[in-house]
């Protein structure tokens, strides 16, 4: 059975199932009987996600867009499965990312390159072409209408240069995909959210970054769903933590930046320090062991994706 939170104005997270529960959320959005997917979750995805739709009486044919914050395969990979189950669908996607769907070769070697090939075939499976005719580009500025319902796309780089924020306009809350951090439900307390950036692989650069959470923020939205996971509030304070940690995660990247073969491991390190540091600031009961198995996914990855960073500048 699909795990599901639904909120306000028609807005449901599901969770996709991917890596463990409630890492990683679909967000369903319906206006009086239409519907739109953003992101997909991987393949696994599929089944979970035409469940709770049906449970709220939604047919395949009542999804009008699938709409990709980015194309990374946490959020993209079942973008071809899910176009083959939603006859009307249109595939909404960044302009840098849409060969990434018409032709997933570089994708999928580029996601090798960071999980090897065993783990890219057992987490992702089979990455499916979209056809270019069911794509629309979603440039800066650019909007799409759900049933009346104006969805407008700003393009968010700094997590992925192929990533967009879509502003919602009936609620005025941000989709974010992953430009706002990562906020697992887990770390709660007392109903505040605690909040980390991703730095993964392969195009963290924090200039991009910086500006855009400062578009996001001037918004000034009640609510930001990220993917990772689903809504958050407070936004004006989050926004400011996470200035403060893309910063403390470049300044990791530039102190390790010639620390030679053990540059990996100490970026590890690092990353998983400014996660305990800021939990510990922010007022976590958790324990360190814990924190940084609901963090295990991502300490790596951002660790990683310094490395990228670190490499480009050279």
């Amino acid at each position: 059975m699909p795990q599901v939170i639904d909120y306000e104005h028609g807005i449901s997270a599901i969770d996709s199932g991917y890596y463990r529960p409630m890492l990683d959320a679909v967000h369903l959005m319906v206006e009086d009987g239409r519907a739109a997917i953003i992101d997909t979750g991987t393949n696994h995805s599929v089944p979970l996600v035409l469940e709770a739709m049906r449970r709220k009486g939604l047919r395949q044919e009542h999804v009008d867009y699938v709409i990709l914050t980015h194309v990374h395969l946490d959020h993209a990979g079942g973008a071809g499965r899910f176009m083959r189950e939603f006859p009307n669908a249109t595939l909404t996607v960044h302009p840098r990312g849409v060969r990434h769907m018409t032709d997933p070769v570089r994708l999928v070697a580029g996601t090798v390159a960071v999980y090897g090939e065993d783990a890219t075939r057992r987490m992702y499976g089979d990455i499916l072409p979209v056809a270019a005719e069911r794509i629309l580009e979603t440039p800066h500025a650019s909007s799409i209408r759900l049933n009346g319902r104006e969805l407008q796309f700003l393009d968010t780089p700094g997590h992925a240069r192929h990533h967009v924020a879509i502003v919602d306009s009936r609620s005025g809350h941000v989709f974010a995909g992953d430009v706002f951090g990562l906020s697992y439900r887990e770390m709660d307390e007392g109903g505040r959210q605690f909040i980390v950036p991703t730095s993964s692989p392969a195009q963290f650069d924090p200039e991009p970054y910086h500006r855009s959470i400062d578009l996001i923020l001037r918004l000034k939205p009640n609510a930001v769903y990220v993917t990772h996971y689903s809504q958050i509030r407070d936004i004006q304070a989050k926004g400011a933590v996470l200035h403060r940690l893309v910063d403390a995660h470049a300044e990791l990247g530039l102190r390790e930046k010639h620390a030679g073969p053990g540059r990996p491991e100490r970026l590890r390190e690092g990353v998983k320090r400014i996660i305990l540091d800021e939990a510990r600031r922010w007022g976590s009961h958790l324990s360190d062991e814990r924190i940084l198995e609901i963090y295990s996914h991502d300490v790596g990855l951002n660790a990683q994706g310094l490395g990228y960073w670190l490499d480009s500048l050279a």
